[in-house]
């Protein structure tokens, strides 16, 4: 028997080198290494083939909220499947559809009370670009030079084009640069640990958004809108906005005529200590796009939510063109609606938001003891999403060359030590299921810290052997 095991993972392995491509990975590194082939899951751990356990430090990748196999979520999926896997919402409608609808606008913030589906977060913000667009075509009084955009530097907005070319990420933009829309401004996103002014609060909320204004003044009536991750910027490193920039940036867009989008894929759904990142400011946006923990980790589902204002301006008949023509084979799934409104469900049992915002402060207590590590240059927080930079010099903030690394061999020697993570360049990135005990939460934050223990003594090493 156990020989049996050692063949079909090592078939497997080879199978996975030869026929994946796999996203965000150079494939040419990949398949020099043994691929970790994970079987199951059971709450804030996966399981490996040979049946090793890990915690799942990224929630597999910033969706799983409520641990793996749910049972609620479980039974919703099953029960679903006795009724329907699939049917399309083009010219039909469907229960799970309209409760999820129903529940998504109870929840969301103010004046937000139309939901178009779709299935992944590209495609939810692809949606409220082209909403903003058209809207401003079609709206009591049409704008229809108004068809910019602004973002923050550093932003990801997804990997479609249109989201690709709201984002301040050169190395995921340049060999696409020939697609990229024209017309987008991108503004510096405010920093508050790179700033070099100490400044009172009214103060610096004020020189943080001036970029914004300065160009809404020159550019508002040909910008759309603005698209933001509000509270924190996840792709760039965990980096959050200082207080009250989110609310600065919607008195400057209602100021201007320009739409606010809010971009809380990332955000949503919990993982800053609030249903939706915008709650810490009281934001009401105009468009918003959610996805990644909407279904709990389970299935693919996204949506973008819109105001009445927007939506009654798709309104007329038939000739008249108004119709917004977009749309997926999925949107909707029914499956997935199931999944999401297991969810919320337990949300509500199992008093979800009020135990991360309890056990938020042990977090951070916990990342306190990686303060004094000489390798841990910053450390930022929003509720369960975590940034730890690795520098060279604490004291001087200097970063690692690119090629050394450090962020990429750090969590392999967290992945031998249990935990599962990713790093963004020498940035690493902790985002826990949001029901990750105490307990788990210590263990994650010690195996990092052990981690970037064991790779500095591994470069002495290297570097003394080259002595």
């Amino acid at each position: 028997m156990p020989k049996k095991s050692t063949l079909s993972r090592q078939q497997l392995q080879h199978d996975a080198r030869t026929y994946i491509w796999h996203p965000f990975t150079q494939m040419q590194e990949w398949e020099q290494q043994a691929p970790l082939l994970i079987t199951r899951g059971k709450g804030a751990r996966l399981y490996d083939i040979d049946g090793n356990a890990y915690l799942d430090g990224t929630s597999s990748i910033w969706v799983n909220l409520h641990g793996h196999r749910h049972p609620t979520i479980d039974l919703a999926i099953r029960n679903q499947l006795k009724n329907i896997a699939h049917t399309t919402l083009l010219g039909l409608s469907h229960p799970p559809a309209i409760h999820l609808a129903k529940a998504l606008v109870r929840l969301a913030p103010k004046g937000l009370h139309k939901v178009f589906f779709s299935d992944n977060g590209s495609t939810a913000v692809e949606i409220a670009l082209k909403m903003a667009i058209q809207y401003w075509q079609q709206c009591p009084n049409p704008q229809p030079r108004k068809t910019q955009f602004v973002h923050l530097g550093l932003a990801y907005h997804g990997d479609t084009v249109g989201g690709m070319s709201l984002s301040g990420i050169e190395l995921f933009q340049k060999p696409f640069s020939s697609l990229l829309f024209p017309g987008r401004h991108q503004i510096e996103a405010p920093y508050c640990y790179r700033c070099p002014v100490d400044l009172q609060f009214p103060q610096c909320q004020l020189a943080c958004s001036e970029p914004l204004e300065t160009l809404l003044q020159k550019k508002h009536e040909e910008i759309a809108g603005v698209l933001v991750e509000p509270m924190v910027q996840g792709v760039a490193g965990l980096l959050p906005s200082p207080p009250g920039y989110l609310r600065r940036l919607q008195e400057l867009c209602r100021k201007y005529q320009v739409l606010l989008i809010a971009d809380e894929v990332a955000t949503g759904f919990g993982r800053t200590g609030r249903m939706f990142a915008c709650e810490h400011e009281s934001v009401s946006p105009d468009i918003m796009a959610i996805a990644k923990g909407m279904t709990g980790g389970y299935l693919p589902l996204a949506a973008t939510l819109a105001t009445d204002e927007i939506y009654s301006a798709f309104l007329g008949g038939p000739h008249e063109g108004k119709t917004f023509f977009h749309g997926h084979s999925y949107t909707g799934n029914p499956l997935g609606c199931a999944a999401a409104l297991a969810n919320l469900s337990i949300f509500k049992t199992e008093r979800t938001l009020s135990k991360v915002q309890r056990r938020t402060p042990k977090l951070s207590s916990f990342l306190n003891t990686l303060a004094d590590d000489p390798w841990v240059g910053d450390i930022r927080q929003c509720g369960y999403m975590v940034g730890i930079e690795l520098v060279q010099r604490q004291h001087t903030k200097d970063p690692f060359p690119v090629l050394h690394r450090i962020g990429h061999r750090v969590t392999l020697a967290a992945r031998a030590l249990g935990l599962l993570i990713r790093p963004i360049g020498n940035t690493i990135i902790l985002m826990p299921p949001l029901s990750s005990t105490l307990e788990e939460l210590k263990q994650m934050v010690d195996i990092i810290k052990v981690a970037i223990g064991v790779v500095r003594a591994s470069i002495s090493s290297e570097h003394m052997s080259t002595q």
